[in-house]
């Protein structure tokens, strides 16, 4: 009595004798398959053909993707080169926060930006940047461990940024370089809802968060 094989035990006897269609090549056109991209009856050649199609289209979509990705990063990090160039250049101290935020919009194509600081020398005291700064929004920035980005819901620091069609914000708390001490916060604003989402990477503005901290680190008081 015969014992039926059944696919799996075809399978293991194919995988342990792959040289089994090189003896039984007729039976590679002789192989009926049914494809499941054209709905007709092919050949085993045909079919490993597809397959391998199918995995190079796989592999071609997966090299594209990443190619996008490089070229993303890349253009973000000639913006953050030449938003670091126009901070560089600066002389002034107290004009820091202006080009800081100036160019930030112009190299990132940022709508609106602001930002607001406090411990300050007492020079810089009566400043844009150190007016209208509440406990609350101290306490806000020293809660952020990361920078917020996703929709506005109404905060009151995105009203730095005068503007009434705010949809989608991101705020990344200022730090002293080296320490958790907050001394500032930096806020993004844009009138487009998919602008800054919560599902964005954080990568860049943490360093724009570190940067900017430690570009405005001079106008600090003494300790």
């Amino acid at each position: 009595m015969t014992v039926p094989l059944d696919s799996s035990t075809v399978a293991q006897y194919l995988s342990e004798h792959p040289h089994f269609f090189e003896e039984h090549t007729s039976l590679l056109g002789e192989v009926k398959l049914s494809s499941p991209i054209t709905g007709r009856t092919i050949s085993l050649q045909e079919r490993q053909m597809e397959v391998m199609r199918d995995k190079y289209k796989a592999l071609e979509l997966r090299m594209s993707n990443l190619g996008r990705v490089a070229q993303e990063n890349g253009a973000i990090a000639n913006k953050f080169h030449g938003w670091n160039q126009a901070m560089l250049q600066v002389r002034d101290d107290g004009a820091m926060p202006r080009v800081l935020v100036e160019a930030l919009q112009s190299h990132f194509d940022v709508p609106h930006a602001s930002l607001r600081l406090w411990q300050l020398a007492p020079e810089f005291a009566d400043a844009w940047y150190a007016q209208d700064v509440t406990a609350d929004v101290r306490m806000f920035a020293n809660s952020l461990q990361t920078p917020y980005c996703g929709s506005n819901r109404d905060f009151e620091a995105v009203h730095w940024l005068q503007s009434e069609q705010i949809a989608s914000t991101v705020m990344i708390a200022l730090r002293a370089p080296g320490t958790s001490s907050t001394f500032g916060l930096l806020v993004l604003g844009s009138p487009d809802s998919e602008r800054f989402t919560s599902g964005m990477g954080l990568d860049f503005l943490v360093h724009i968060g570190a940067t900017a901290s430690a570009a405005l680190a001079a106008l600090r008081a003494a300790a």
